[in-house]
C-alpha cells in the first residue's frame, strides 16, 4: 500500500508541474511571440493550437492535476498519514482553482475565438483579437501561478511523506540506528580510540 500511495503522490505532483510547465511556456513564449504578429496570424496560430493541444497526452496532464491529486488524498486518509494528507488537500484545493479558470475562462474564449471562423474571412480581425487576447492572457497567468503553487505544495507532500515513511521504518526495526543518530563506540576493555 504504501507503495501505491507513492506512486499516486509522484503522479499528482508530476501532472501538475507538467501543465503549470505549459502554462508558464505560453505566459513567457508563446503568447509575446504571438503578439508581435499581425490579427490574422495571431488568430489563425491560436485557433490550431486549440485544436492540436486536445490530445491525449495533454488531456492524461490536466485531467491528472485533479484526478491524481484526489486518488493520492483519498489513499492517504487515515490518522498516520494527516500531515501528509493536509498538504495534498491543500494541492487539490489549488489545482481545482486553476482547473476552474480554465474551464470556466480560458475555454470560452478559445470556442469564441473558433467561432469567428477562418481568420482570412473575419471582417474586422482587430476586434476579434481585442476580445480574445488580453483576457486569454491574464487567465492563463492566474492558473498558471495557482498549477505552480500546487506542484510546490505537492512537493512539500512528497517531503512529508518521505520523512513519515522513515519515522515508520524506524520504529518498525528498533534495532537500527534512526536517520540522525549515531551508534556507541564499541568498547571491549578498551576506549573508543583503542586506549585503556
Amino acid at each position: 500500500m504504501t507503495a501505491t500511495r507513492l506512486a499516486a503522490l509522484v503522479l499528482a505532483t508530476l501532472a501538475t508541474g507538467l501543465v503549470a510547465g505549459l502554462f508558464y511556456a505560453y505566459a513567457n513564449s508563446v503568447m509575446p511571440a504571438l503578439a508581435r504578429t499581425d490579427d490574422r496570424a495571431m488568430i489563425d496560430a491560436m485557433q490550431k493550437i486549440n485544436v492540436v493541444i486536445i490530445n491525449p497526452w495533454f488531456m492524461i496532464g490536466f485531467l491528472g492535476t485533479v484526478g491524481f491529486t484526489i486518488l493520492a488524498a483519498a489513499l492517504h486518509l487515515g490518522r498516520e498519514h494527516r500531515s501528509t494528507l493536509i498538504w495534498i488537500g491543500l494541492a487539490l484545493v489549488l489545482n481545482v482553482i486553476a482547473f476552474a479558470v480554465t474551464s470556466g475562462l480560458n475555454v470560452p474564449l478559445n470556442d469564441q475565438l473558433a467561432a469567428a471562423g477562418d481568420p482570412a474571412s473575419i471582417a474586422d480581425p482587430a476586434a476579434v483579437r481585442a476580445d480574445f487576447e488580453s483576457a486569454w492572457v491574464r487567465w492563463n497567468i492566474v492558473r498558471g501561478v495557482f498549477h505552480t503553487l500546487a506542484f510546490l505544495v505537492l512537493c512539500g507532500a512528497l517531503f512529508v511523506a518521505g520523512i513519515q515513511q522513515g519515522k515508520a521504518s524506524a520504529a518498525a526495526a528498533p534495532g537500527r540506528i534512526a536517520a540522525g543518530e549515531y551508534a556507541a563506540p564499541y568498547r571491549s576493555g578498551a576506549s573508543a580510540f583503542g586506549q585503556s
